[in-house]
């Protein structure tokens, strides 16, 4: 998580909640200066969606020296409508997102997406 990327523009698929719960699910031990710079994020916003996310559960820390600790609670369903239906949990997402992750980094070349048209 080193440097600070270009700030995005536009609309994304995915909420910064989600982001900054995946990068942490990368590294418990993550700065919120590292978490805003992977996530391209300011340090306020990222203490601001850890803030939401401790305080609905979905997240909690530890104190260990002038560090936290993160811990995700991976059976919380998520909150949108739609997927808490369905019984979607945190550990459904962060398996997607790991997923996709370990392709990227195990893949050098550029990856092509085929979908099915009916």
């Amino acid at each position: 998580m080193d440097g600070v990327p270009e700030p995005h523009t536009g609309w994304t698929f995915l909420t910064n909640h989600a982001r900054v719960l995946a990068a942490i699910a990368d590294n418990h031990n993550a700065r919120i200066r590292d978490i805003a710079a992977h996530c391209r994020l300011t340090e306020r916003a990222v203490q601001k969606i850890i803030a939401d996310l401790e305080q609905d559960g979905y997240l909690s820390h530890t104190r260990e020296g002038r560090s936290n600790t993160y811990r995700i609670d991976p059976t919380k369903t998520l909150r949108h409508p739609t997927e808490a239906v369905l019984g979607l949990t945190v550990a459904s997402l962060l398996s997607v997102l790991a997923q996709d992750e370990a392709q990227r980094t195990d893949q050098p070349s550029q990856q092509h997406v085929t979908a099915n048209r009916s």
